[in-house]
C-alpha cells in the first residue's frame, strides 16, 4: 500500500476519538496484542495503519460500546468477515433503565438466553474502567461475579460502565454506596410483596415485574425532583 495511505497510531487516534472519545493508544495496542488488528510496521519499527485497519478498529469499538460485546465474540465476527461471511445481526442490549413495559416471564427467559458472560479481564476492557476502579468496586461489593463462578454478567458490566461515566462528573465510590443503599431499600420493599397471598403468580415472574415497575417509578421521580 502506498505510504501516503498509511497513518501513525497518533493520527488514527485523532480520527477515532471523533466517534469514540475515550479511545487511547493503550487501548489500540491492547487490541493489536489480542490479534484483532495487524498494522504494518515501517522499517523504523513504528506501526502504520491502513484505512482498512481504521475501519476494523471502528467496528471493534462500536461492538464494545453499543452492544457490550466481549472480545471473544468480536473476534469470531471478524473472522467471519475475513472469510466473506456476513455475521448474524445483533440487537442493542436492553439495560434496566431502558425497559418501558414490565418484563414478562418470556422476556426474562429471552434475556437470560442472551446473557453476557465476561471474565474479569474482559469486563475491565469492555467497560473501559480502570483496573484500580474495578478493584475498588469489587472490594466494596458493588460488583460481584455470579454465584459459584468467576464470570460477570450484564448488571456488573452496566455498573462498571456507569461508574466510569459518573467519574467524569466528579462522582466516586462514596456516591455509588449511596446509590446501593437506596437500591437495597427498594429491593427490601419488593421482597416484602412476595407473600404467600400472591401464590397465584410465579414468584420469578412477580419479582421481575415488581423490580421493573420500581425502577421505572424511581427514574420518573428522579426526573420530577430534579426538574422542580
Amino acid at each position: 500500500m502506498p505510504t501516503a495511505e498509511l497513518r501513525s497510531i497518533g493520527s488514527i487516534l485523532s480520527l477515532l476519538r471523533a466517534d469514540f472519545p475515550e479511545t487511547t493508544i493503550s487501548k489500540i495496542r491492547f487490541l493489536e496484542g489480542e490479534g484483532l488488528i495487524s498494522p504494518e510496521r515501517a522499517p523504523s519499527g513504528y506501526r502504520r495503519y491502513s484505512p482498512a485497519d481504521v475501519e476494523r478498529l471502528r467496528y471493534i469499538l462500536r461492538m464494545q460500546r453499543d452492544y457490550y460485546m466481549p472480545l471473544k465474540v468480536i473476534r469470531e465476527r471478524l473472522e467471519m468477515l475475513d472469510r466473506g461471511v456476513e455475521p448474524p445481526q445483533v440487537e442493542t442490549p436492553d439495560g434496566p433503565a431502558e425497559i418501558v413495559e414490565p418484563v414478562t416471564r418470556d422476556d426474562a427467559e429471552e434475556t437470560q438466553h442472551r446473557a453476557i458472560r465476561l471474565t474479569k479481564r474482559e469486563l475491565i476492557q469492555t467497560s473501559g474502567l480502570s483496573e484500580a476502579s474495578f478493584l475498588e468496586l469489587e472490594r466494596q461489593q458493588l460488583v460481584m461475579a455470579r454465584r459459584g463462578t468467576l464470570h460477570y454478567g450484564r448488571e456488573a458490566l452496566m455498573i462498571c460502565v456507569c461508574y466510569r461515566k459518573l467519574q467524569g462528573y466528579g462522582m466516586d465510590i462514596r456516591h455509588l454506596r449511596v446509590i446501593k443503599q437506596a437500591a437495597e431499600r427498594e429491593a427490601g420493599m419488593v421482597e416484602q410483596q412476595l407473600t404467600p397471598a400472591r401464590r397465584g403468580t410465579s414468584a420469578a415472574e412477580l419479582l421481575q415485574e415488581l423490580t421493573q415497575l420500581v425502577i421505572q417509578t424511581h427514574g420518573a421521580l428522579m426526573y420530577l425532583v430534579l426538574r422542580r
